[in-house]
């Protein structure tokens, strides 16, 4: 009979205590200033830098929010140029042979999308239509984390985040990218908190290929709601 009872009181203890995905996203979503507040805000223009093999490189991002985004990035004098505009995306890489505005498709494409929304992925995955799994727990580098999948919407796109079990924050988040023709998980570590306007943003993020650091971006300088020119969102003819 004690015996019965302990496991009814320890299945009980493990019942109480365990989240869902949705729980956990809700806490992670109101650490960071929530839902609501990332979808009130207009625009954004964030500026910092880009490292890419050893060199820094000045990058500006700005965004309407929902609707475009457009990063700009000074490499010694060549602008390298990405666009995402209300349903359809544009570059020009001449470093990747795109001298001239190229149009962006596919996977490319989708990924320019999720730039266009200030609210992360994870934190709005119902309202994009995509779909969440709680993959348990993790350690990450000594640290406890909850593992939630994300499968994207429009591509099946698969990425998964781990989320401090402490603070509810995001550690890091995973996806496969070709990487020179070569498939490859691509990490992103997300770091140096700062709060802008009552919502808070990881100002640096560092991506990781095979354990070895390939590109990070830090932004100095976060503005919400401030003026955005939508002509910049336009691919030239």
């Amino acid at each position: 009979m004690k015996k019965i009872l302990f496991i009814l009181s320890s299945f009980i203890a493990l019942t109480a205590g365990a989240q869902t995905a949705e729980e956990i996203i809700q806490k992670y979503s109101a650490n960071i200033g929530g839902l609501e507040g990332y979808t009130k805000a207009k625009t954004a223009k964030l500026s910092g830098t880009i490292s890419v093999q050893g060199n820094e490189l000045p990058i500006t991002v700005q965004i309407v929010n929902g609707k475009s985004v457009r990063s700009d990035i000074d490499a010694m004098g060549t602008m390298i140029i990405s666009v995402y505009n209300n349903g359809k995306g544009w570059k020009q890489n001449p470093f990747a042979g795109a001298t001239t505005p190229t149009d962006v498709t596919g996977g490319e494409l989708n990924e320019l999308k999720s730039q266009s929304f200030l609210a992360p992925s994870l934190m709005d995955y119902k309202g994009r239509g995509h779909q969440v799994e709680l993959l348990g727990q993790e350690d990450v580098e000594g640290t406890k984390a909850f593992k939630l999948k994300l499968t994207n919407k429009d591509d099946t796109k698969v990425t998964t985040y781990y989320i401090r079990t402490s603070d509810y924050l995001v550690i890091k988040s995973e996806t496969e990218r070709d990487m020179g023709g070569q498939s490859m998980v691509v990490e992103t570590w997300y770091s140096d908190l700062k709060e802008v306007e009552g919502l808070k943003f990881f100002t640096t993020r560092t991506m990781k290929a095979g354990g070895q650091e390939f590109q990070a971006i830090k932004f100095d300088s976060i503005v919400l709601n401030g003026s955005v020119d939508e002509k910049i969102f336009d691919m030239p003819r």
